[in-house]
């Protein structure tokens, strides 16, 4: 039944001028400042390669992922400005992309906070070291699993007729919320990674406070280590909870106006993630933060350009 009411959900009467601007607003600045940042965190992590840990090797994915996903938009920026004037392979070939890096990210953070847990709670175990080596490995996987499973979605539904413009971006996610795909989504795609999450950021809090090292140590900053992981769950929470609650809801709800305009918000917030990730990079890695601070210094006062940070990288903090 939900499937016979979402096939005649509207298209172009839900979409707004003023909503339209929105959209482009902040599209555009997640353009700028995502490819911005992701592409300094690269330099970043390549020009430290020699000192960087197995959980940078999900970083570097998870930029280039990020980097991905944000020159998908604009397109969407173009087709929120002059409402269609696409054709719809180029949408289906932007959605794609969007959405296999989109769970890209989701699976390439969920190691990052994995991987970081064992790390921590288990230092001596050989077997946990060897895991570790086989980052670019689960990276490949990842890859692999994100693109595989997203190319039905645009590849297996036929266009119908007079979705050629409108449908680029205004259509209603028809695959998306059938059954199995929603299922598959939720649990696989979600449900999952946010379960490990929430496992790890609690097994790496409890074992910074459990630590007699980390609590007597002035080298260790447990507060910070502690804000870094719940402001990592709280970024993950942030952009991609609201669209998989969207996807639940237009499964089971008549479609209207209102509805498909939270879903477009709802993906819009989802887009934010690749601009937010940076962060993670910031509180997770050390040395790329040590690196911008340095950089920030000497772009304010070019004449201490030639100090040294070697001093401070021998005061690194609990880090992985």
């Amino acid at each position: 039944m939900s499937s016979f009411m979402n096939m005649t959900c509207p298209n172009v009467t839900c979409l707004h001028p003023e909503q339209n601007q929105i959209f482009v607003g902040v599209y555009s600045v997640v353009f700028i400042f995502g490819l911005t940042l992701n592409l300094t965190a690269l330099v970043v992590f390549f020009r430290n390669s020699k000192s960087s840990s197995h959980t940078t090797v999900y970083m570097i994915h998870l930029a280039f992922a990020d980097i991905l996903l944000v020159c998908t938009l604009p397109v969407r920026i173009y087709f929120h400005s002059v409402l269609g004037g696409l054709h719809l392979t180029v949408c289906k070939l932007s959605g794609l992309v969007m959405l296999s890096n989109m769970y890209s990210s989701i699976f390439l953070l969920t190691c990052i906070s994995f991987d970081r847990c064992i790390a921590v709670c288990f230092p001596l175990s050989s077997l946990v070291r060897e895991g570790r080596k086989k980052a670019w490995c689960v990276c490949l996987g990842i890859w692999i699993l994100t693109i595989a499973t997203s190319l039905p979605i645009y590849f297996t539904k036929k266009t119908k007729p007079g979705e050629h413009n409108m449908a680029c971006f205004g259509g209603f996610p028809h695959y998306a919320t059938e059954k199995a795909p929603l299922v598959s989504t939720l649990i696989m795609g979600f449900g999952i990674p946010l379960f490990i999450m929430i496992l790890s950021s609690w097994g790496l809090i409890q074992a910074i406070s459990k630590s007699t090292a980390v609590q007597t140590s002035d080298l260790i900053d447990s507060a910070r280590i502690k804000r870094m992981i719940i402001t990592n769950l709280t970024i993950f929470l942030f952009c991609f909870l609201p669209y998989h609650i969207m996807l639940l809801i237009l499964h089971f709800k008549k479609c209207t106006c209102t509805l498909l305009t939270a879903y477009r918000y709802s993906l819009m917030v989802a887009c934010l993630n690749a601009m937010l990730d940076p962060v993670v990079y910031y509180f997770t890695t050390e040395t790329f933060r040590k690196k911008m601070d340095v950089e920030s210094v000497r772009k304010i006062w070019p004449m201490n350009s030639h100090s040294s940070d070697g001093n401070a990288r021998s005061r690194a903090p609990f880090t992985t």
